[in-house]
């Protein structure tokens, strides 16, 4: 028995990894060495050097920028209201330089588990940094039990590990169950949110969350194709996305060209993605109330900064920001969006379309 057992422990230990064909892994979950960047580091490297972000991991963006808005000193007290991997709030806490206290908030219980592991391997425990798992729209039942905080960061970016991992179903570039939620132990997936839509409802959702203007034409589609069969994959939803736009007039350019119709099915499936994301989550209502409640967060003279990645946000917190300082609520506010430089849009792809905005709590 105890040979038989032996014997057992040694396959575990010497299982084979997966093999992919070609010179470099296309599947997420063979590569391996991205996802183990603890161990390979020159790998990373090099995949970043590309400009590329490695699978399972994740770039801040903005952080430098955002360093210098918060101003964080020694002793303050601050909530990273949208944990992620992590970069932000490791940047954060070398400004404390061991003092005062770091709350990192995330609805994802995966990932955020994983980046609390990472945290405390770098030599952070909870005397400085807690990981809180929750929406960040309840930030004042937070304020409640540790009181205000001199600064808070929210990056509303969908993290690039999430999108990466098919089994998440964030994007239509690889396949897998079409479900978008962030956190997938609570709410409906997205297939079952397309089930449950009209046609009206899907058009009026596609324009309202992503500006998609052939909103008409792909909602009808989506219906037709759920009447045969429920769309259940991401590749499901991206054929038929295909189908929809394979024979329609296509809207010509600003610059009066016919646009190439792969581009154009490209990019409405990307809007699609982002569309049923925001409603999955609710992530407007969740920002709307969030908004709201920010002022009353912070301690006088407190300084928010909050990164967006399309206009649906933006107008959120721009809106918002203004009205508060117009009460005179904030006692300064951003006059326009901060960008992400041109060096570090090369260097990180995925940084093109934010937005950085920032608001000081009057004293």
């Amino acid at each position: 028995m105890e040979g038989q057992d032996e014997n057992k422990q040694q396959e575990k230990v010497h299982k084979r990894r997966i093999h992919y064909s070609g010179r470099y892994p296309r599947h997420f979950a063979e590569k391996y060495k991205e996802l183990n960047p603890e161990k390979y580091g020159e790998e990373i490297a090099h995949v970043r050097a590309k400009g590329n972000t490695p699978a399972g991991t994740h770039i801040p963006i903005m952080v430098e920028e955002i360093l210098a808005i918060l101003a964080i000193k020694p002793g303050e007290r601050g909530f990273d209201a949208t944990l992620g991997y992590g970069g932000h709030t490791m940047a954060m806490l070398e400004k404390l330089e061991g003092r005062g206290h770091l709350y990192g908030g995330d609805v994802d219980p995966i990932e955020s588990a994983k980046t609390e592991a990472r945290i405390r391997a770098k030599g952070y425990g909870p005397e400085i940094w807690e990981r809180r798992l929750m929406n960040f729209c309840e930030i004042d039942k937070l304020v409640e039990e540790a009181g205000p905080f001199d600064f808070v960061l929210a990056d509303l970016g969908v993290s690039s590990m999430q999108i990466d991992n098919p089994e998440r179903g964030f994007t239509y570039k690889s396949d897998g169950p079409l479900d978008l939620r962030l956190n997938q132990q609570a709410g409906i997936s997205a297939a079952d949110r397309l089930r449950e839509m009209t046609q009206a409802e899907l058009v009026g959702m596609m324009q309202e969350n992503a500006d998609e203007p052939y909103a008409e034409e792909i909602a009808r589609q989506i219906v037709r194709a759920e009447k045969r069969r429920p769309i259940r994959t991401t590749r499901e939803l991206y054929v038929v996305i295909e189908a929809a736009l394979e024979k329609v007039r296509l809207q010509r350019g600003a610059d009066g060209r016919q646009p190439d119709r792969r581009d154009v099915i490209r990019k409405s499936s990307a809007r699609v993605f982002q569309a049923l994301r925001i409603d999955v989550n609710h992530e407007y209502e969740v920002l709307y109330e969030f908004m709201e409640k920010l002022p009353f967060a912070l301690a006088p003279g407190g300084r928010a900064a909050i990164l967006t990645f399309h206009s649906g946000e933006d107008r959120i917190v721009k809106k918002a920001f203004k009205a508060f300082h117009q009460q005179g609520i904030y006692q300064d506010i951003a006059r326009d969006v901060i960008r992400p430089s041109r060096e570090e849009c090369y260097n990180n792809s995925r940084a093109h379309s934010t937005k950085l905005r920032w608001a000081i709590r009057a004293e």
